[in-house]
């Protein structure tokens, strides 16, 4: 009996540090709507609906870690015909990763929280340089840093209001 509790223990404390080096859930599903906005800032649809598809089986398969509406928003980001129809798509998205990544501080890396008034919505990024995926290359640098996300603290959220092409 105590082998047992014995093995348990330690296969307990092995899976733990197995997922301790792997991302959570929410940190895969973070990684691939980066690619996603990275593509619709530089005017493109390659990769967007594989990504929108992962986020979207991520979702359902760590439901209650990943919000619920993710998997119905990336689906329909995946499902986007055109450039124009993703960038709407992605701003339902978007809006709930931020709620999500605004509550959990565990999430590795520097992210940040975009605005375009222009569009009306937010989006995450990496680095503090504006890249607006809803208008992409004609407006790159249309909006402002709003916040830090995640689990890493910014200094000076407004250092970069991005360009001030749309009364931010």
């Amino acid at each position: 009996m105590k082998n047992l509790i014995l093995f348990s223990v330690i296969a307990v404390a092995l899976t733990s540090a197995l997922q301790a080096g792997s991302p959570g859930p929410l940190q895969s599903a973070l990684d691939k709507y980066i690619q996603i906005q990275t593509a619709l800032a530089g005017d493109s649809l390659k990769g967007v609906a594989g990504a929108a598809a992962d986020i979207s089986a991520i979702a359902k398969s760590n439901t209650g870690v990943v919000p619920e509406p993710v998997a119905a928003q990336s689906e329909a980001l995946a499902k986007a015909a055109d450039i124009k129809a993703a960038r709407e798509a992605f701003k339902p998205l978007s809006a709930t990763l931020i709620a999500a990544l605004s509550a959990d501080k565990s999430i590795s890396g520097q992210y940040y929280e975009a605005f375009c008034p222009m569009a009306k919505a937010s989006w995450i990024q990496v680095g503090k340089k504006v890249a607006n995926p809803y208008f992409g290359a004609s407006m790159s640098g249309c909006g402002e840093i709003r916040k830090s996300l995640g689990g890493q603290p910014q200094a000076n959220a407004g250092e970069n209001a991005g360009a001030a092409c749309c009364g931010s």
